[in-house]
């Protein structure tokens, strides 16, 4: 498999895609392609992005193409014997793919007005009124997982799945840009942020040396 994706330090949805095939345990080539570089434009007119219009991330696997983040959840967990990515109780299973499509379809105050940079962290400022609300309903969401179906284990249904997939790039956001959030939410946040996949796209972050100004900005 060849996962193409973008910077690793803002692209949020290249994250999704990532986390999804390293959970996979399948083998991939990781393809990283600097976003809006002066050669952005001309490389997703490239054959490799075409069923995509250009949008990152892109697996390809064999003649099997899928992109969008949860298409390729999906896909990479029905080849691998639907185990992995969601929990094994219906219940449970509906509520986290429930949760995941809130995930992949809402949310556009918190994710236009603060863009993901995993190698900032912004002092506090005041949260907009869309911004909070987004915050509150995720947050709602977070408490009944675990409430319901947490466990003992520090993630959102049990063992680390597509339901945290899904928010791990919005755990990224809240740490940047300090923006409030409950107790419980902290320690979900920390396990999250501490899980070794992500510890290995932090420090990927971390060396790239691509900067895009405009996501470099704290909120105003």
């Amino acid at each position: 498999m060849k996962l193409i994706i973008g910077n690793k330090a803002y692209s949020s949805w290249s994250l999704r895609g990532w986390l999804a095939c390293k959970l996979s345990g399948l083998p991939f080539e990781e393809t990283v392609v600097p976003m809006y570089d002066q050669d952005w434009d001309k490389r997703r007119q490239g054959a490799e992005f075409a069923p995509s219009s250009g949008k990152v991330p892109i697996l390809w696997d064999g003649d099997a193409v899928v992109w969008d983040s949860l298409a390729i959840v999906e896909y990479l967990n029905d080849k691998t014997g639907n185990t992995l990515f969601w929990p094994e109780d219906p219940a449970a299973r509906a509520m986290a793919r429930s949760m995941a499509a809130e995930m992949h379809s809402s949310f556009t105050a918190l994710r236009s007005k603060h863009s993901m940079n995993v190698r900032q962290v912004y002092p506090p400022a005041p949260v907009d009124a869309d911004v909070a609300a987004d915050l509150e309903r995720i947050m709602e969401l977070w408490a009944q997982a675990r409430a319901r179906y947490g466990s003992e284990e520090p993630f959102l249904f049990g063992a680390f799945g597509a339901a945290d997939i899904m928010f791990a790039p919005v755990v990224t956001r809240i740490v940047t840009y300090s923006l409030p959030v409950p107790r419980f939410a902290q320690s979900y946040m920390l396990a999250v942020l501490q899980h070794p996949f992500m510890q290995d796209w932090i420090a990927g972050a971390q060396e790239e040396e691509w900067v895009i100004e405009k996501y470099e900005l704290p909120v105003t």
